[in-house]
C-alpha cells in the first residue's frame, strides 16, 4: 500500500483534531482513496516537546523548528496549522521550493501573500490547499469554486466570524450589552484575551478576501476590503432593528457593481424574511446569488478542533487524488487559473448604494424633525421609516429611528455631516448599512 507522510505545523486545536480524525477514521479514508493508499503522520513542530498530547507520538518525529518538517525527505504534505503570516509564510516557501504539496488553515496568510504563493506554488507543480482557512467545517470553497463555477456570482455574504455573530446574538437579551456579553464570550473562549481581529472585522475582512477572489475570479485584495466592527452596535439598535423586521449580523459582502467589485465587511441590518438572518450563536453561513441558480447558502459550524480539521484531511484527501494529474487538468487554487483572473478595480465604500438604518437623539422640541427631514430631502434622501420615542436616559431627549431609501454612500456622509452639526443633535447618529439579500423589495 502506498503511504503519504504528512508533517504538521502545529498540534494545537485543529492539529489534534487532524491527527485524532486521522486515527479514528483512517480505514474509511483509505476506501475513499481506493483502498491502495494510507496516510501517515510523520514529522510535526510543536512548541513544547515535552507538552502533554491528545494522540500517542510515539512514532511521530518531533521538533520545535518548523523547517525541519518542510525539508524534511519523508514527508509528502505539510500541513500548516501554526497562523501567522511571517514564520508561516517562510515554511510555506520552503515546502514549496522543496516541493511538497501543501494544506493551511492560515486565512490571514492567504489573504495577504497568497497571489505570490500560488504564482510560486504553480511554477513548481505543487498544490496549495486551504478549505479550512474559511467558515471551518463548511465546504464553502469547494462549493463557490467547483459546485457553482457554471454561474456567474453576481454577489456572496456571510456570517464568517462566529465570535461576532455569538455576541450579536447574545446581545438581543435583557440587560445585554457589548462588553457584558465580549467578557462572557471570552470567558467561554470564543473571543481572545485580544478580541480586535474579531470583533473588529480583520477575520471576516481576510476570509471575504478569499471568498471574493474566488466567486469573481479576481486578484486576492485583502488591503481593498471596507471593514468596520461591532463594537459600536447597541442593544438598542438590535431592538429597533428587530422592531422594524430585521436582524443585526456582521456580514462580509463581496458584489459586483456598475464599475468593479465592492469589498465590505460592517454590521448589517438583514430583513428576517432572509435564513441569514436566522444563524445564530457561534454558526457560520454564506450565500450566493449566480445567474442560473439563483440564491443558494451553505451553513455550519464555522470553527472549532472537529470541524476545522475535518476540512483539513478532506484537503490532503483532494491533494492525493490530484497530485498525479497534469496541472492544467486540477481545479486551480481561486478557480480561474492565475493569467484569468481580471484585474478589475475594487469600489470605494464611497461609491455603493444602499439603504440605511438611522439612529440619533435629539431635542424633544418642536420643528427639531422638521429640520432633520429638510436636510435629507435636499440631498435627496426619503425617509421609508420613521420610528420615535422618549430617550431613557434623558427626558429631554427623544430617540429618533430612520430607514432610508436606496442612497449612495458619499451622499448619505454628506447628509450626516450637516445634521452632526444641528445643536439639536446629541451625540454621534447610528448608521447602518441595510442589505436586502435577494428578499423580494
Amino acid at each position: 500500500m502506498k503511504i503519504v507522510r504528512l508533517g504538521l505545523l502545529g498540534l494545537g486545536t485543529v492539529g489534534g483534531g487532524a491527527a485524532k480524525i486521522i486515527e479514528d477514521t483512517l480505514s474509511e479514508i483509505e476506501r475513499r482513496l481506493g483502498g491502495k493508499t494510507t496516510i501517515r503522520i510523520e514529522h510535526v513542530a510543536v512548541r513544547d516537546l515535552n507538552c502533554q498530547r491528545a494522540i500517542d507520538t510515539s512514532n511521530i518525529k518531533l521538533t520545535t523548528n518548523p523547517m525541519d518538517v518542510v525539508t524534511d525527505p519523508n514527508v509528502d504534505i505539510v500541513v500548516e496549522l501554526m497562523g501567522g503570516t511571517t514564520l508561516a509564510k517562510d515554511c510555506l516557501e520552503a515546502a514549496i521550493a522543496n516541493g511538497k504539496h501543501i494544506v493551511t488553515a492560515n486565512k490571514a496568510l492567504i489573504a495577504e501573500q497568497g497571489n505570490a504563493l500560488f504564482a510560486k506554488a504553480a511554477e513548481k507543480n505543487v498544490i496549495i490547499a486551504y478549505e479550512a482557512a474559511v467558515a471551518g467545517g463548511i465546504p464553502i470553497i469547494k462549493a463557490l469554486r467547483e459546485g457553482l463555477s457554471a454561474n456567474k456570482i453576481e454577489w456572496a455574504a456571510g456570517i464568517i466570524n462566529g465570535t461576532g455573530n455569538y455576541i450579536l446574538t447574545e446581545m438581543k437579551k435583557p440587560g445585554a450589552d457589548f462588553a457584558k456579553v465580549l467578557k462572557v464570550a471570552q470567558e467561554l473562549g470564543y473571543a481572545e484575551a485580544d478580541p480586535t481581529f474579531d470583533v473588529e472585522g480583520i477575520d471576516a475582512a481576510h476570509k471575504l478576501t478569499i471568498i471574493a477572489s474566488i466567486v469573481f475570479g479576481i486578484p486576492l485584495q485583502f488591503d481593498k476590503v471596507f471593514t468596520e466592527g461591532i463594537s459600536k452596535v447597541t442593544a438598542e439598535d438590535i431592538q429597533f432593528a428587530e422592531q422594524l423586521g430585521y436582524q443585526i449580523k456582521h456580514l462580509g459582502m463581496a458584489s459586483r457593481t456598475k464599475t468593479g467589485f465592492s469589498l465590505r465587511v460592517h454590521p448589517t441590518l438583514v430583513p428576517n424574511s432572509v435564513l441569514l438572518a436566522n444563524v445564530n450563536g457561534v454558526m457560520n453561513a454564506v450565500m450566493a446569488q449566480g445567474d442560473s441558480v439563483g440564491t443558494t447558502m451553505y451553513y455550519g459550524p464555522g470553527a472549532g478542533a472537529g470541524p476545522t480539521a475535518s476540512a483539513v484531511i478532506a484537503d490532503v484527501i483532494d491533494i492525493i487524488r490530484a497530485e498525479d494529474q497534469p496541472q492544467q487538468d486540477r481545479v486551480p487554487a481561486l478557480g480561474f487559473a492565475l493569467d484569468q483572473l481580471e484585474d478589475a478595480p475594487v469600489v470605494s465604500i464611497d461609491d455603493i448604494e444602499c439603504k440605511y438604518y438611522l439612529r440619533c437623539f435629539a431635542k424633544n422640541k418642536a420643528g427639531v424633525l422638521a429640520k432633520i427631514t429638510q436636510i435629507m430631502a435636499d440631498k435627496s434622501v426619503s425617509v421609508e421609516k420613521l420610528h420615535q420615542e422618549p430617550c431613557v436616559n434623558n427626558p429631554n431627549d427623544a430617540t429618533l429611528v430612520m430607514l432610508t431609501n436606496q442612497v449612495n454612500e458619499a451622499v448619505l456622509n454628506s447628509v450626516l455631516a450637516e445634521l452632526n452639526l444641528l445643536e439639536e443633535i446629541d451625540g454621534e447618529i447610528q448608521r447602518i448599512r441595510i442589505e436586502s439579500l435577494g428578499e423580494a423589495s
